[in-house]
C-alpha cells in the first residue's frame, strides 16, 4: 500500500464537485483579472477606495487603473526579483492597497502567496517562512532588518523586499542572498503560463498543538468560493462591500478582496476597524455590506452610537463567521441596530465560507434559526460544496445527532503543505473533517440547517459526558457586569474535568464576585454545566481574526486551577 498514494487519492475525493458544478470562464487569474480590468464597461468605474483613518489618508483606483498598478507590479515582480510561476512569496503586510495589489500581481504571475500577520512572534515567523520554502519576502521597512538577520537562517530565501506607504514598490531596500559558494544564479525564464490548479494562498493555521500547518487553496478554490459568496448574497455590480478584518486571514482576502472583483462590484479597504468610523464610513461610502466576526458585534454594542443620522438605505446586513456567534449577542445587534446578521460558517481549508442562512427566510424564521435553538444556525451549504455530520467511524448520523461537520467539493483546499500526517488525519471517507463539533435540523422545505456546538478538542468532558462550552459562554455573557467570559476546564480527581469561568469585567474598579456570577448560572444552567470557579482578568484573550484562544486560556490558567483538581463540587 503506498501511503502518499492513499492520501492524495482522499484528498481529490473531498474536492470533488458534486451535483450541479459551475465551470469557471476562465484558464488562470490572470485571465479572469484581465476580464475585470479591461471591461470597457468598467475601467472608469471605482474599484477600490483604501482609508487610513490614523493618517487621513482616502485613496481610490478605478478599475482600469487598478489594471495598470497591477501589470506593471507583477512585471517588476519577474524582472527584477525573478518570480514565476510556481514560486512562493511571503508577506508581512497589513491592510493597505499595497498589500493587495501584490497579492493580485502574485496571483497573475501564478505565484503563490504565503501571509503573515506582522505581530507573529519572530520564532513563529521564521518557522513559516522556512517551511513554505518562499523565494521572496514583502514587508514594511520598519520589518526589513527582522527579516534580513531571518534571512541566513532560511536557506531558500533569496531577497527580502522593503515596500514603501505610497502606494508604490521601493526598490532601494533589498537583501538579496548570494548563491551558494558564489555562483550565479541562471536567469529566469519569462512568466509561464498560469492556470487555475496554481497554488495561490498558502494560509498558515495556529494549531492547539505542535507547529501551524500551512493550507493550500488554489486560484480555483478563491474564485469558486468569491463566486459563491456574491451568488449567495445576490452581489452585483452596485454592491460596495467595506473591508474591516486582516487581510492576511481568508475571510479579509476572499469575501472583501475577491468577492467584489468577482461580482463587478467595489471595496473599501479600511486600515483597521474601529468603532468611531464604522457606521459613518458605511454611510459615507454607500457600503451595502460588511464582513465582521462576533467580537466585533461587540463592540460596536459596547460602543452604541447613535446612527439615526445615517443613511443606511443600502446597507443590506452583515456578513458573520470565523468565530462563535452567541445568541444574546446576535439578538441584541440585530435588534439595537436594525441590521440583519447574515451568519455563516467556514474554515481556511474549505478556502472561507461553506454555508449560510438563507436570505429569504422571513423575519420570523430568520430569528428563529439565529436564537431558537440551543446555538445560532450557520445555515445551509452553498453552491459547489456539500455538508454532513459524521459519527466517530464515518457514518452518516441521523438528525439532531452531534458528530463531525465534514464538508466535500470545490472549495475544499488542496492539503496541508509539507504535512502528510496532517492530511491523513484531515481527509477521510471522502470527506474533509473540519474538527467541530455540531448537528443539523431540516425546515419545512427539508434544507439541512447545520449548528457548530464546538471545537471538538475544546468539548468539556465531564463525568464521560461532553458538554459544550459555548452554551456556558453565552449565560455567562447574560450577566450585566460581564464584558468578556469564556468556559474553561480544569482537571478534577472526581469527573476528570470540571468547569471554571475566566471573565473580564465590564467595570474593573466594580468587578462582580464569584457568587453573584455563580448564582446567576445556577438560574439558567444545570448543575453539570454550571462553572465551580470563577477566575477574573482583563485581557479578552482573542486572535487577531476574532477567535477565542480558549485553548491557550486553559493552558495559561491550569496553575491557577490546579488547587481544586481534588476538590468534589456538590450541588446545593
Amino acid at each position: 500500500m503506498n501511503l502518499l498514494s492513499d492520501v492524495h487519492d482522499h484528498i481529490e475525493q473531498a474536492r470533488e464537485a458534486s451535483g450541479h458544478a459551475m465551470d469557471l470562464p476562465w484558464a488562470s487569474f490572470a485571465e479572469f483579472f484581465r476580464s475585470r480590468v479591461y471591461d470597457p464597461h468598467l475601467v472608469t468605474k471605482n474599484f477600490l477606495t483604501f482609508c487610513d483613518d490614523e493618517r487621513n489618508l482616502r485613496r481610490t483606483y478605478t478599475y482600469a487603473e487598478l489594471g495598470a498598478v497591477v501589470e506593471r507590479l507583477a512585471g517588476v515582480f519577474h524582472s527584477k526579483f525573478g518570480l514565476t510561476r510556481g514560486d512562493r512569496i511571503a508577506t508581512l503586510l497589513f491592510n493597505h492597497d499595497v498589500t493587495m495589489l501584490a497579492y493580485f500581481a502574485a496571483w497573475t504571475l501564478g505565484v503563490a502567496v504565503v501571509p503573515i500577520n506582522c505581530e507573529e512572534p519572530r520564532e513563529k515567523k521564521r518557522y513559516i517562512l522556512e517551511h513554505s520554502e518562499v523565494s521572496a519576502v514583502f514587508c514594511w521597512q520598519d520589518a526589513y532588518e527582522e527579516l534580513c538577520a531571518l534571512q541566513s537562517e532560511i536557506p531558500t530565501l533569496r531577497n527580502v523586499i522593503a515596500l514603501g506607504d505610497a502606494g508604490v514598490l521601493d526598490s532601494k531596500r533589498i537583501g538579496k542572498k548570494p548563491a551558494p559558494n558564489g555562483a550565479s544564479r541562471p536567469p529566469r525564464l519569462s512568466p509561464a503560463t498560469s492556470r487555475l490548479d496554481d497554488h495561490a494562498l498558502i494560509v498558515y493555521t495556529s494549531g492547539t498543538t505542535g507547529p501551524p500547518k500551512g493550507v493550500i487553496l488554489t486560484a480555483a478554490n478563491l474564485l469558486i468560493d468569491a463566486e459563491a459568496i456574491a451568488a449567495w448574497h445576490g452581489f452585483g455590480i452596485h454592491d460596495r462591500v467595506m473591508c474591516v478584518l486582516p487581510i492576511h486571514h481568508v475571510n479579509g482576502i476572499v469575501v472583501t478582496l475577491l468577492t467584489p472583483l468577482y461580482c463587478k462590484g467595489s471595496l473599501v479597504l479600511n486600515r483597521r476597524f474601529k468603532t468611531g468610523t464604522f457606521w459613518r464610513r458605511v454611510h459615507e461610502e454607500r457600503v451595502t455590506s460588511v464582513s465582521v466576526v462576533p467580537t466585533l458585534l461587540e463592540f460596536l454594542l459596547d460602543a452604541d452610537e447613535d446612527i439615526s443620522l445615517y443613511d443606511l438605505s443600502r446597507f443590506g446586513g452583515v456578513i458573520c463567521g470565523a468565530g462563535p456567534l452567541l445568541k444574546d449577542t446576535a439578538a441584541r445587534f440585530e435588534d439595537r441596530f436594525g441590521v440583519q446578521i447574515r451568519h455563516g460558517y467556514g474554515l481556511s481549508e474549505t478556502t472561507c465560507y461553506s454555508c449560510f442562512l438563507p436570505n429569504d427566510l422571513t423575519p420570523e424564521q430568520h430569528r428563529h434559526w439565529l436564537t431558537g435553538h440551543e446555538f445560532p444556525s450557520i445555515g445551509v451549504p452553498l453552491r459547489h460544496n456539500r455538508m454532513t455530520i459524521l459519527g466517530d467511524h464515518g457514518q452518516p448520523v441521523p438528525e439532531g445527532v452531534r458528530g463531525e461537520i465534514c464538508i466535500r467539493g470545490r472549495t475544499v483546499c488542496a492539503g496541508y503543505f509539507k504535512r502528510d500526517d496532517a492530511n491523513e488525519a484531515a481527509f477521510q471517507w471522502g470527506w474533509f473533517r473540519s474538527g467541530d463539533e455540531g448537528f443539523y435540523l431540516t425546515d419545512e422545505l427539508e434544507r439541512p440547517f447545520f449548528f457548530i456546538s464546538g471545537r471538538l478538542k475544546e468539548l468539556i468532558i465531564r463525568g464521560g459526558v461532553n458538554i459544550s462550552p459555548l452554551e456556558i459562554d453565552d449565560v455567562l455573557k447574560t450577566h450585566p457586569a460581564v464584558r468578556f467570559a469564556m468556559a474553561l476546564p480544569f482537571e478534577n480527581r472526581y469527573y476528570g474535568e470540571e468547569i471554571a469561568a475566566y471573565v473580564v469585567p465590564t467595570d474593573p474598579a466594580s468587578p462582580p464576585s464569584e457568587a453573584d456570577l455563580l448564582a446567576h448560572c445556577r438560574t439558567r444552567l444545570p448543575f453539570a454545566k454550571q462553572p465551580k470557579v470563577v477566575l477574573l482578568g482583563d485581557e479578552v484573550p482573542y486572535t487577531s481574526t476574532g477567535k477565542p484562544k480558549r485553548l491557550e486560556l486553559k493552558a495559561r490558567l491550569a496553575g491557577a486551577l490546579v488547587q481544586y483538581r481534588d476538590r468534589q463540587f456538590r450541588d446545593q
